[in-house]
């Protein structure tokens, strides 16, 4: 399902992206529950081990308190995405908006890292313009995938929408679909 379909002026310039991107302080390098670094940022790469030393530098870093998005500010972030990829004629094929992290998948004719970037400045602008005021709310990076297939954009979709536990702040968001009791 695409919310927004679109014809680019070079149909060979169109691309698919897996991207996510954290909240500011919540998948520190070396934490009990795993990150990514550059050397493993790749499929079926494992994940960081617990590295206290590295985990106790990176906390020390940081110059705000962890920051985590609660209902409402997921909603302001999902529709702030949904909005970007409107304006920009990007195909916003699934989003997830989660209390440390967002997934989205995409299909546009622009860079991928230009894509997570301009999904964070519209949030930050969202967010600020609900009244919630921070100076730092994402992570410096984040993960940036190539989907090449329709097999892996069905998967893509599928991960985002069905494999991140319960639905937070969702697009498309299955639950309207379903029967009411």
């Amino acid at each position: 399902m695409r919310n927004n379909p679109h014809t680019p002026a070079d149909p060979r310039a169109v691309a698919t992206y897996l991207i996510t991107f954290s909240c500011y302080g919540q998948h520190l390098h070396g934490n009990e529950q795993g990150s990514v670094d550059r050397e493993h940022n790749q499929r079926d790469t494992r994940l960081l081990p617990l590295d206290e030393p590295r985990y106790e530098t990176e906390k020390a870093l940081m110059r705000e308190a962890p920051y985590r998005l609660e209902l409402r500010e997921q909603r302001v972030v999902l529709e702030a995405i949904q909005k970007v990829c409107s304006h920009r004629r990007w195909t916003l094929d699934a989003c997830h908006v989660r209390t440390t992290h967002v997934h989205v998948v995409v299909t546009t004719d622009a860079d991928g890292a230009k894509v997570m970037n301009d999904c964070k400045a519209y949030s930050n602008r969202a967010l600020n313009s609900a009244g919630e005021r921070r100076t730092k709310r994402w992570a410096r990076h984040g993960s940036v995938r190539s989907v090449s297939t329709a097999e892996q954009l069905v998967n893509a979709i599928r991960y985002v929408i069905d494999g991140q536990g319960e639905p937070m702040a969702v697009w498309p968001d299955k639950r309207q679909f379903e029967p009411r009791a």
